[in-house]
């Protein structure tokens, strides 16, 4: 939801509220900023009966000259220098108020006479009778709450119940709200799913006691045989993967073999879907569980993943007919099939015969567009560059494996008084010393900044040292950004989300099997989708820009160019804020939003 404050003294604030994430901004245009040290924050939380002021982290360096780990102070002596802020500790359908405490004079003598700025928000329900409701899991094994509250050890070396307290702070509900969606399902139902990754004890269970319940279970696998092996002994060096994996788990779990499917065609690729869809007995097809999140422990509790669960039958029966092209495991047998091409073709006319994909943004519907994959043509990408490219205030993106050269060349024209484009990837975007074709770089010249998969290899002023999901054993391939989607103008009148499965590759758009959900117009789910991806880049920003300037010091620990440990002791902080920086153009997105709650 949105909000915006009375104007007090010249400043309004702004915020906008997900399920566990508020984001402000304070438009300080009309106030005399002169002397202002920051901004003290109280939260008031009527149903726990708390009021009291949000932590900080800079210190003054006169009130605190030698800050460590341990080192713990509130809004109240050391504000926020800022005027955006987040606060990530919020809990589902909560009503809040907060109130903004202008502060000026010196650090050991504050000046508290400045009226505070009253904003009252409500954040969202996690669960809901809503046409969408959407889970994060944390995100952020690489933080220093994970260094607090579990020492950076992996969640199997803790013992109960801090491990399950680990597993639970990591998930953040996402698991919960798969077992949710199963348990939905009743004697005489349907759950027709498909999973790339099978290999979640607790869902494959869950989804065994529906079976036995009387609910008709049936799951799509990715079964492809992709093992490697030695040349001249022919031993198997690489299991295939996720089959191998998958199967076992089938196999310990007892599943019945008839409820399986094996998707085996197309074995070059990949079956990438992570849905399920639900019917109920009369034959209607009631809702989809979609997004990024695989079913193994590092989907659900390490790398950043979305589930997206959708009441909208229209689009269930879509997913419906999906699954059932690919139930017969359409496709090419390999490059020995000697009609493996014409299978191909065949298998992308069916897939693109289930509902017509928009190729413009004037074609994109109010409301939802399930789009399936593969398809011919590279049409679907070439709007996802057009939506990044052509948002009036702000875009947004998760990429888990690099940009894809259509959005460097749609955005590479783009200049300082573009939109504002913010990219979160897995890892840093930089030339490949192995690759033949010129490097594009998108950067703060083109409007766009980014922020990629990081976290503290060593102690920096108050930041303790951190880990990531990767070291805690979580996840092998890709530890930080799992996510997959896409916001185009998120805080507009007209938002367009695109969430799902695929990669916004050109793989997962004509080779992969893939779906995605294109939302517009819905304010709620752009509202959750922004507060996430606020949190998520914000986070990974410090951390990655850390990383870049410890690179160029040769490995030391080493704050980026401009940083500071300690809050300024004067108004000289506002300088960052000046028209055309990056700071400025982030309260600008916010105090050009629409929708206010009222």
């Amino acid at each position: 939801m949105r909000f915006q404050s009375d104007e007090i003294g010249g400043y309004r604030v702004y915020a906008v509220t997900g399920t566990n994430t508020v984001s402000f901004a304070i438009d300080f245009r009309q106030a005399d900023t002169s002397g202002l040290l920051g901004f003290a924050i109280e939260r008031t939380d009527p149903t726990e009966d708390q009021r009291y002021f949000l932590y900080g982290f800079k210190v003054f360096e006169e009130v605190v000259p030698h800050p460590d780990e341990t080192t713990s102070v509130t809004t109240f002596n050391h504000p926020v220098q800022s005027f955006v802020h987040d606060d990530f500790t919020a809990k589902p359908g909560r009503s809040y108020e907060y109130r903004f405490f202008p502060l000026k004079g010196k650090p050991k003598n504050i000046d508290r006479s400045a009226p505070p700025i009253l904003i009252a928000v409500e954040t969202e329900p996690l669960f809901s009778n809503q046409e969408h409701d959407v889970f994060f899991n944390r995100g952020v094994a690489s933080s220093q709450a994970y260094r607090r509250e579990f020492e950076n050890k992996r969640p199997d070396d803790l013992e109960e119940p801090k491990r399950q307290r680990a597993l639970d702070w990591l998930s953040r509900d996402l698991d919960e709200a798969m077992l949710r969606f199963i348990a939905q399902a009743k004697t005489g139902d349907t759950l027709l799913c498909c999973f790339y990754e099978f290999r979640f004890e607790p869902v494959v269970k869950a989804l065994k006691q529906a079976l036995d319940n009387g609910v008709d279970v049936r799951i799509i696998i990715d079964a492809k045989n992709n093992e490697t092996r030695d040349k001249v002994t022919g031993k198997i060096v690489k299991e295939s993967f996720p089959r191998t994996e998958n199967l076992d788990l089938i196999d310990k779990t007892g599943f019945p073999a008839a409820a399986i499917i094996h998707r085996e065609a197309q074995p070059g690729d990949i079956q990438h879907n992570k849905f399920m869809v639900w019917r109920n007995k009369a034959g209607t097809e009631e809702a989809v569980w979609t997004g990024s999140t695989n079913l193994s422990v590092g989907g659900i509790h390490g790398q950043t993943n979305v589930g997206h669960w959708l009441r909208n039958s229209d689009a269930a029966a879509a997913f419906k007919a999906y699954w059932h092209v690919l139930s017969s495991d359409p496709g090419s047998m390999g490059k020995d099939d000697p009609d493996g091409r014409k299978k191909t073709k065949e298998l992308r006319r069916q897939v693109m015969a289930i509902g017509r994909a928009p190729t413009t943004i004037a074609d994109i519907a109010q409301g939802v567009t399930p789009v399936f994959s593969p398809r011919s043509g590279l049409d679907m990408l070439d709007l996802y560059a057009e939506l990044l490219d052509s948002a009036d205030h702000l875009a947004c993106i998760t990429l888990a494996f690099g940009i894809s050269a259509v959005f460097k060349e749609r955005l590479s024209d783009n200049h300082a008084g573009s939109h504002l484009a913010f990219f979160l990837l897995e890892k840093e975007d930089k030339p490949n010393p192995r690759s033949t074709t010129p490097f594009v770089a998108l950067n703060a010249r083109n409007n766009v900044y980014k922020a990629w998969g990081s976290y503290l290899r060593e102690p920096l002023h108050q930041w303790a040292r951190e880990t990531s999901a990767g070291r805690l054993g979580l996840n092998q391939h890709v530890s930080f950004i799992h996510s997959k989607f896409l916001l185009r103008d998120p805080l507009g009148a007209d938002p367009i989300v695109v969430t799902g499965s695929a990669n916004f590759s050109e793989p997962s758009t004509t080779s992969n099997d893939e779906n995605m959900l294109i939302i517009r117009g819905n304010l709620r789910v752009a509202d959750i989708y922004f507060t996430e991806f606020n949190r998520l880049f914000f986070h990974y920003y410090f951390r990655s820009v850390q990383e870049a300037t410890s690179r160029r010091s040769a490995g030391a620990a080493a704050p980026p160019a401009g940083f500071s440990a300690f809050l300024e002791p004067d108004d000289s902080w506002i300088a960052k804020y000046a028209p055309g920086s990056l700071r400025r153009k982030r309260v600008e997105t916010f105090t050009h939003m629409a929708g206010f709650e009222t």
